[in-house]
C-alpha cells in the first residue's frame, strides 16, 4: 500500500508531545520520592527540629525510618492502587471514552498536587501527616494507572518510534523531579518555603501535559494514525508496518507466515474477539521479564537504598550523597537504559532466555544491603566507600531503565495488529504487578538488614 497521502510530524510535534506525556506520566511518583527529606522533615520529632534539618540530614532519614517505615509504605502503598487500577482501566476502556479516562486522571492528579502544595503550608500532628501523605500517594498512582494504561492504548495507533519516545519521556521524569531537588535543596530558603517550590513544580507540568493532550487531535500526523482504528484501510496500513518492522528484523519464513495470517484475517477478523489467553501464551516471556525487573528494582529502591549515607566526614557532601548518587544517578542512567532500545533490541523478540538475564539483577539486593547503612541489626558493612555505592547505582539502573524499555517494545512484535490493544493492556497490568512484588518484598529485606 502507498502512503504518499500520509501527513508528516511537522516541526516533530506529535514526536514531542508524546514525550512529554510520557514525562507526565511518572513525574508524581517521581515527585514524591525525591521529596523524601521533606516528608521526613515533616514526621520527625519536634524536638530542635530545625537546628537537625539544618546541620543533619541523614539523622532525619533514621529517626523517621525508625517510627514511621516511610519508604516502605510509601513504595507498597503507591504500587497497589497501580496494580489494582491498571487491571481496572482493562473494563473502563470499553464504557469510558478515553478522552474522559486521559484527561480526568491528568485533572485529578494536577487537583491532588494542588492539594499537596497547600499542606506544606498547613501545621498538623506528625500522625495526620503522614495519614494524608499516604492517602494522597495511594489516589495519585490510582489516576496515573488509569493514566499510563490509556496511553499505552493510544501508542498502539502509533508508529513504534513514538513507544520508545514515550518510555523515554517516562525514563526522563526522575531526572527532572532530582535536578528540581537539587535545585530546592541550594536555594538556601527554609524547608517550607523549598518544598512549596519543589511541589508547585509538578502541577505547572501536569498543566502542560492536558495541554498537550488536549492539543494532539489537532496535528494532522496524529489525525491520521488515531483515526485509522476505526476505517478498513486502517487495517492495511497496520500490515504495511508489520511487514515493514518484520523485514527489518530479518524474521524470515515465521516473519512472512506471520504477515500472511494477518493478510488472511485482514478486515473481517479486525472486529474478532481477541483471547487474552491466546496473547499471553505469545507474550509471556516479555510479561515475566518485566515483573522480575520491577520486581528487583523496587525491592531496594527506594527504601534500601535512601538510607545508605556517605562514609566521609563532609558534611555537605553528606547532605547531597543521597540526592546525587542515589536518585539524580538512578535517574539519569534509567533514562539512558530506556534510550538505548531505540538503537537496539538485543537478543530479540525469539529469545527465550530474557526473563533468566532478568534474573541476574537480583545480584544488587545484598550489594546494597551491604553498603553504608546505620543502625543495621542483622549485616555487616562491606562495601563502605561512596565509589562502591556509585558503581552499583548506576549498573541498576541501566539495566532497570533497558530491562523496563526492551519488552514494552518486543511484546507488539510477538502479535498481530488487531492483538495490539490487548497485549498493551495485558503488559501493563504485568508491569504494576512487577512493581507490587517488588514494593512487598522491600519490607522483607528491610527487616533483614
Amino acid at each position: 500500500m502507498s502512503r504518499k497521502d500520509e501527513p508528516h510530524d511537522k516541526y516533530h510535534l506529535v514526536a514531542v508531545i508524546v514525550f512529554i506525556l510520557g514525562l507526565g506520566t511518572l513525574l508524581p511518583w517521581n515527585f514524591f520520592i525525591t521529596a523524601i527529606p521533606y516528608f521526613q522533615f515533616r514526621l520527625k520529632s519536634p524536638v530542635n527540629i530545625t537546628e537537625s534539618y539544618k546541620s543533619n540530614t541523614s539523622e532525619i532519614v533514621h529517626h523517621a525510618v525508625d517510627e514511621f517505615n516511610f519508604n516502605n509504605w510509601m513504595t507498597l502503598l503507591a504500587q497497589l492502587p497501580l496494580l489494582l487500577c491498571t487491571l481496572l482501566n482493562s473494563f473502563l476502556y470499553q464504557c469510558i471514552p478515553e478522552k474522559v479516562r486521559i484527561a480526568g486522571s491528568m485533572m485529578a492528579i494536577l487537583f491532588l498536587f494542588i492539594i499537596t502544595a497547600v499542606f506544606v503550608k498547613v501545621d498538623m500532628s506528625r500522625q495526620s501527616f503522614f495519614d494524608v501523605t499516604m492517602a494522597t500517594i495511594w489516589f495519585i498512582n490510582a489516576f496515573c494507572a488509569i493514566l499510563q494504561g490509556s496511553l499505552f492504548g493510544l501508542l498502539t495507533l502509533l508508529p513504534q518510534t513514538y513507544s520508545s519516545l514515550f518510555l523515554s519521556g517516562q525514563g526522563m521524569a526522575g531526572t527532572f523531579a532530582a535536578v528540581a531537588m537539587l535545585l530546592s535543596m541550594s536555594s538556601g530558603a527554609d524547608h517550607g518555603t523549598t518544598a512549596l517550590g519543589y511541589f508547585v513544580t509538578p502541577c505547572i507540568g501536569t498543566f502542560i501535559s492536558i495541554m498537550c493532550y488536549l492539543m494532539l487531535p489537532r496535528l494532522d500526523f496524529a489525525q491520521y494514525h488515531l483515526s485509522k482504528s476505526s476505517s478498513k484501510s486502517s487495517q492495511n496500513y497496520e500490515l504495511d508496518t508489520k511487514a515493514e518492522l518484520l523485514q527489518q528484523e530479518g524474521n524470515g519464513e515465521p516473519g512472512r507466515q506471520k504477515i500472511k495470517e494477518a493478510e488472511v484475517g485482514g478486515v473481517g477478523e479486525a472486529q474478532e474477539h481477541v483471547s487474552i489467553c491466546a496473547v499471553l501464551r505469545k507474550i509471556w516471556v516479555m510479561a515475566l521479564t518485566i515483573v522480575l525487573t520491577f520486581g528487583v528494582t523496587l525491592s531496594v529502591f527506594p527504601a534500601i537504598t535512601a538510607s545508605v549515607e556517605s562514609h566521609t566526614s563532609d558534611q555537605k557532601w553528606g547532605t547531597f550523597f543521597n540526592p546525587v548518587c542515589c536518585f539524580l544517578i538512578f535517574n539519569v542512567m534509567d533514562w539512558a537504559g530506556r534510550s538505548l532500545t531505540s538503537y537496539t533490541l538485543w537478543p530479540g523478540p525469539d529469545c527465550k532466555f530474557l526473563p533468566l538475564i532478568a534474573c541476574c539483577r537480583f545480584i544488587f539486593v545484598p550489594a546494597f544491603m551491604l553498603c553504608n547503612i546505620s543502625n543495621k541489626k542483622r549485616l555487616p558493612i562491606l562495601f563502605a566507600n561512596d565509589a562502591w555505592f556509585i558503581v552499583f547505582m548506576i549498573l541498576f539502573s541501566v539495566t532497570n531503565g533497558y530491562f523496563v524499555s526492551l519488552p514494552m517494545c518486543l511484546a507488539p512484535k510477538k502479535v498481530l495488529p488487531h492483538e495490539s490493544e490487548t497485549t498493551g493492556a495485558i503488559m501493563t497490568f504485568f508491569l504494576a504487578l512487577g512493581l507490587s512484588v517488588g514494593a512487598g518484598l522491600s519490607f522483607v529485606f528491610k527487616f533483614l538488614l
